[in-house]
């Protein structure tokens, strides 16, 4: 059995990955969620002392520990092809979406970091690099898109490569970025799947509260609504 180490679902954007592909695609596993900050936080067997880890128990009793979001979606792919899609163009291209937003997108995830809780206006940060970002992830999702058919980046069934772009689609939400109809539509769909509906309502439950995400947060700009729990 899998067991899945997360932290805050409001902040951790590699958490959700995993294990939004894991719940999405209906493949078992436990949570174990130790928020930022924690004095449990040692628990955590990734040697990397970050989130997500994947602790695999063997039947000799021995553990596996597979860290970082995107060798955690390899190694269940092993056992797991619906992880990928089938068809070997789309697997291609779905990999080489993915790998771009594992590695890449550093000014986004700089100005807009994880808070799904909230509302923040970033009218007033215009950084080239920042729009490049997000009209480089307009198109990759168009390109994805018209290119299979949809509804998902990859054709007509969610994977790996909607399960990396998941945590942009909230922070498409969080700072109120406009996009084009076509991308809009597909943040919409995403944010509206059953495995995302559960993270979102989960995230605004949380009471935990981490400083260096909130800080960051009020760096992004003035907050317009915090919908998050007490």
């Amino acid at each position: 059995m899998y067991t899945l180490i997360i932290a805050n679902k409001n902040y951790s954007t590699w958490s959700l990955r995993p294990w939004l592909l894991m719940t999405q695609l209906e493949i078992p596993f436990e949570e174990a969620l130790i928020p930022f900050g924690s004095p449990d936080w040692h628990k955590n067997p990734s040697p990397t002392g970050q989130v997500p880890c994947l602790s695999d128990r063997q039947k000799d009793g021995s553990v596996i520990a597979v860290w970082d979001s995107l060798a955690i979606t390899e190694y269940v792919a092993d056992e797991y092809p619906q992880v990928w899609p089938q068809d070997k163009k789309a697997k291609a291209w779905a990999r080489c979406a993915t790998a771009e937003m594992h590695s890449g997108f550093h000014t986004l995830r700089s100005i807009c970091t994880n808070n799904i809780g909230l509302r923040i206006d970033i009218s007033a940060k215009t950084e080239p690099a920042l729009l490049k970002d997000i009209s480089r992830i307009e198109q990759l999702w168009i390109e994805g898109l018209d290119t299979f058919g949809g509804p998902f980046l990859a054709g007509e069934k969610f994977s790996a490569v909607d399960a990396f772009f998941a945590p942009v689609a909230f922070r498409f939400q969080t700072y109120g970025i406009k996009l084009s109809d076509k991308a809009a539509n597909y943040a919409d769909f995403l944010r509206s799947q059953p495995a995302m509906q559960n993270w979102y309502q989960a995230s605004l439950a949380e009471t935990w509260r981490d400083e260096p995400h909130e800080a960051d947060a009020r760096n992004a700009g003035p907050w317009i609504q915090d919908l998050r729990a007490i």
